[in-house]
C-alpha cells in the first residue's frame, strides 16, 4: 500500500504560484494522502489550476469555504464539484438550507464529492469567539456545529485537533473530520491557536490532517513529509 493509499496528510498548497505548487506537489505526492489548494491559490490562479493540481493524480481538498446564500452556495458548489477535487467545504454558520444546497448541487456534478463543514477556524480561541458574540467556549461551539452539519447531510467537518475526540462522540464513526493546525513538535505555530501534532491528532481520530507550512517552508519538502509520514507510522 503506498502512501497516497494510507496517509492521512493532506499538503496545503497555499501560494499564487502554480509552479511552485506543482513542483511541491509532485515532491511529496510519494509521501502524502492528497493535497490542498485555498482561498489564495484559487483566488489568484482559478480553476484551471485546480485542473493541473487534480492531474497529479492525487485527492485534491478545495478548502472554498463557502459562505452566502443557499441559491449562490449552490452554483458555486456545481462549478467546483465539476473540476476533479474529492472534497471542498463550506461553513456551517451559514444554516441549513445552505448546506443542504450545497450538497444536493455537488451531487448533482459528482455523487461521490464529500462536502464539509468549517466549525470554528483554528486562528480562533475562545476570547476570539467572545469578541464576535459568540459566549461558549470554542469547544462547546464547535460541537454544536459539528451536529448541525451532520443533521443537515454534510459528510463532515473541519476542526481543531482538540475538537476532534468531541466531534468523533457526538457524530459518531463514518463522519469524516478534517483538522488543520498541525504542527510537528517544534514548529511555528504561525496564527494557529489550537494546535497538535500530526500523531497526537491521528491518535485523537482524525481523518485527514492538512498540514502547511512545516511541510512546503521546508527547505527539502519531501524529506519534511516523508519525517510527518514515518512520525505518524511510529
Amino acid at each position: 500500500m503506498t502512501a497516497r493509499d494510507s496517509s492521512p496528510v493532506y499538503v496545503a498548497l497555499d501560494t499564487p504560484n502554480l509552479s511552485e505548487a506543482l513542483r511541491i506537489g509532485r515532491a511529496v505526492a510519494p509521501h502524502v494522502g492528497g493535497l490542498k489548494v485555498g482561498l489564495e491559490f484559487l483566488t489568484a490562479l482559478g480553476p484551471d489550476a485546480v485542473r493541473e493540481i487534480v492531474a497529479l493524480d492525487l485527492p485534491v481538498f478545495a478548502d472554498t469555504k463557502f459562505h452566502d446564500i443557499p441559491n449562490t452556495v449552490a452554483g458555486a458548489s456545481r462549478a467546483i464539484a465539476a473540476l476533479g477535487a474529492k472534497i471542498f467545504n463550506i461553513h456551517v454558520s451559514g444554516g441549513e438550507a445552505m448546506m443542504r444546497a450545497a450538497k444536493e448541487a455537488a451531487a448533482s456534478v459528482d455523487p461521490a464529492m464529500k462536502v464539509i463543514g468549517v466549525t470554528v477556524l483554528t486562528s480562533m480561541d475562545d476570547g476570539v469567539l467572545e469578541s464576535v458574540g459568540q459566549k461558549s467556549p470554542a469547544r462547546d461551539q464547535v460541537v454544536r456545529l459539528a451536529k448541525l452539519a451532520k443533521a443537515s447531510g454534510l459528510d463532515g467537518v473541519v476542526c481543531s485537533p482538540q475538537e476532534i475526540a468531541l466531534v468523533r462522540e457526538a457524530c459518531g464513526p463514518g463522519f469524516l473530520i478534517v483538522t488543520p493546525g498541525v504542527r510537528p513538535a517544534g514548529s511555528d505555530i504561525a496564527d494557529q491557536k489550537r494546535v497538535m501534532t500530526p500523531a497526537e491528532a491521528a491518535r485523537a481520530g482524525a481523518d485527514i490532517l492538512v498540514i502547511g507550512r512545516p511541510i512546503t517552508a521546508a527547505a527539502d519538502p519531501a524529506r519534511a513529509a516523508a519525517d510527518i509520514a514515518a512520525s505518524l507510522k511510529a
